[in-house]
Formats: structure tokens, sequence, C-alpha cells
């Protein structure tokens, strides 16, 4: 009896594992420190750009990219890499200082 239920239990977590796998991604993320400089409009301006409403020299869109606010900077994420080093090069060509994507 004991047997089986170790067999069924090795087989669920070999589905689980097989799952996970499927779904699972690397997510890259980038912080944007705000320092010296007020921009308060800064989130309404990524999630628009996420939204496809405004369009940003020389960065594809990212259509997955999650933003939240913190008191000294602003976190994006996203599935795309080399879309999200852009927009690292787009915010520091205009003076901003960020952590890079990690």
């Amino acid at each position: 009896m004991e047997e089986k239920l170790e067999k069924k239990v090795v087989m669920a977590r070999r589905v689980a594992r097989r799952w996970v796998a499927s779904i699972a991604a690397p997510e890259y993320r980038l912080r944007i420190l705000y320092g010296a400089r007020e921009i308060r409009q800064l989130p309404n301006l990524l999630r628009s750009f996420r939204d496809g409403k405004v369009a940003m020299e020389g960065v594809s869109a990212l259509p997955d990219m999650g933003i939240k606010e913190h008191f000294d900077a602003l976190e994006v994420w996203s599935r795309n890499r080399e879309a999200l080093a852009k927009l690292q090069g787009w915010f520091e060509t205009r003076g901003f200082e960020t952590s890079g994507v990690w």
C-alpha cells in the first residue's frame, strides 16, 4: 500500500516539475533612480508606453512590462532583456541613473 502511495507522489512531483518548467521564463529587472529629479508622471509615461499609447525613440514595445513605484526609484521588469537594456539606455541618455539590467 505504501509503495503505491510513494509511486503516486513521485509521479505527481514529476508532473509538477514539468508544468513549472513549461511556464517558467527568466525575468529581468531595471531600477530607475529619481535622484534630484522631480518626475511625477514617469510611472504614467511607462504605463502608456507599455499599453502602446506612447512611443519611445529606439525602444521596442514591452507589453509584458511590470512597473512598481518606490520612494526613490521606479522598478521595471520584463522577460525581454534586450528591450529592457534599450530602455535603460534611453533613460541614461536623459540623465537618469539606473541599476542596470539584472
